[in-house]
C-alpha cells in the first residue's frame, strides 16, 4: 500500500494529528518495539534501509508499507501513526510542529553538497536566464511548500523580486522520475532536477541549470527524520537503536569509496523485489549530510521557522525550535553546532 498526501488529508487532518499525541494510562508504558513502518523510494535506498544493511540496526526491522515522493506528506503519515517515522524537509517540519502534530526531529538524513544539490534546470535554448524571467513561468517540483520552493522563494528574493511578482512563478507538482521529459517537453518552463536524475538529465544534455540550493546556501543539512513524542517516549531503547544505527550509515556512506556505496544499494534493491530499476544508483555521490552523525542543529530548522514567518505560513513564536528536536538519541559522533 502507498499512501498519498490527498488521502491522508481527508482520512486523517489536522484533528488527528493532534489526537496522536495524547496518550492514555493503557497506552503510556514502554514497549521499544523491534519493528518500524516506514515509506521509501522507488529505485532508491534511504539512510534507514543502507543501515539495516550494514547491520547497524540490530534486531530492529524495517517494515516497508509503500513508496513516497513527498516529504510533507511521509511526515504527516507518521504523525498520524499510519507509519513510525518519516522524513521532510526541515521547513515542512517546522510547518506541521506549527499546527499542533506531536513530533521531534532526531537525525539529519539528507542535504546538500557539491554532490547532492538540487538545482533548477532550463532547456539550453530557454530564454530564461534571470530571475525576473521566470514571472509567469511554470517550475516544476516534487511538493510545495517544501525544500524546493523554499530555494525558488530565496532566489527570487535575493535578486529583487517582491512577494507579489514572486507570486506570478507558477509552481506546479511533478512526480521527480517524470521532471526531466516534463521539461524537454516543454510541459514546464523550469525543473528542480537533484542527485540521480540530475546527473542523467546533464549527461543526455540539452539543459543548463538556472541556480542551486549548493549555489544560494553552500553545503547544509536540509531534512530530519521525525518520531511522534509519543512514540519516542514508548520506545525510547528502539529510538536510539535507530538514530545511532541511520548516523553510522550515513558516516559509512561518506567515508566509504563511492563504488563500494553504490555496490552496496544496488544489492539492496535487488533483495527486496519491488518491481523497481535499480538504473539511478550508479549515478548516486552523496546523502549531503555532513554533520557526523547526522546529528541536528538548531539553526537547520530556525532558518526555516524565519522563512515560514515572513511568509506569513506561521504565526511569530509559534514553534520553538529548541524543543522541536533532539541529539539525546544519537550516540555516534558529536559535532560542535
Amino acid at each position: 500500500m502507498t499512501f498519498s498526501r490527498r488521502s491522508f488529508l481527508v482520512l486523517s487532518g489536522i484533528s488527528a494529528l493532534a489526537a496522536a499525541g495524547c496518550g492514555t494510562a493503557s497506552g503510556s508504558g514502554i514497549r521499544n518495539t523491534k519493528t518500524l513502518r516506514y515509506q521509501g523510494a522507488a529505485g532508491a535506498v534511504t539512510p534507514p534501509e543502507l543501515a539495516a544493511s550494514l547491520g547497524y540496526l540490530g534486531d530492529l526491522k524495517l517494515d516497508w508499507v509503500g513508496d513516497t515522493i513527498s516529504g510533507p506528506q511521509d511526515i504527516q503519515t507518521a504523525a498520524s501513526g499510519q507509519t513510525d517515522f518519516g522524513g521532510a524537509f526541515n521547513g515542512a517540519v517546522v510547518k506541521l510542529a506549527s499546527r499542533k502534530a506531536p513530533i521531534k526531529a532526531v537525525i539529519s538524513y539528507y542535504g546538500s553538497d557539491k554532490y547532492a544539490f538540487s538545482g533548477f534546470y532550463v532547456t539550453e535554448n530557454s530564454a530564461i536566464r534571470s530571475p525576473r524571467d521566470l514571472i509567469g513561468k511554470k517550475v516544476g517540483m516534487n511538493t510545495l511548500g517544501a525544500h524546493h520552493e523554499a530555494m525558488l522563494d530565496i532566489y527570487l528574493k535575493k535578486h529583487g523580486l517582491s512577494r507579489a511578482e514572486a507570486k506570478q512563478v507558477e509552481r506546479i507538482v511533478i512526480p521527480p522520475v517524470n521532471t526531466e521529459q516534463s521539461l524537454r517537453q516543454r510541459q514546464i518552463d523550469v525543473g528542480v532536477l537533484g542527485g540521480i536524475l540530475r546527473d542523467k538529465a546533464l549527461e543526455a544534455g540539452g539543459v543548463r541549470k538556472l541556480f542551486s540550493d549548493f549555489d544560494l546556501r553552500g553545503a547544509f543539512s536540509a531534512g530530519t527524520y521525525v518520531f511522534t513524542e509519543r512514540f519516542i517516549k514508548q520506545n525510547p531503547e528502539t529510538a536510539k537503536t535507530f538514530v545511532t544505527g541511520v548516523g553510522r550509515a550515513l558516516d559509512w556512506s561518506r567515508t566509504t569509496p563511492r563504488e563500494e556505496v553504490v555496490a552496496r544499494m544496488t544489492e539492496i534493491v535487488a533483495k527486496r523485489k519491488r518491481n523497481e530499476t535499480n538504473a539511478a544508483l550508479k549515478y548516486w555521490r552523496s546523502y549531503g549530510v555532513s554533520a557526523p552523525g547526522g546529528r541536528i542543529a538548531q539553526k537547520e530548522l530556525s532558518d526555516w521557522a524565519d522563512w515560514l514567518t515572513e511568509r506569513g505560513d506561521i504565526e511569530p513564536g509559534r514553534v520553538k525550535v529548541p524543543d522541536l528536536y533532539t541529539n539525546e538519541f544519537n550516540a555516534g559522533k558529536k559535532t560542535g553546532s
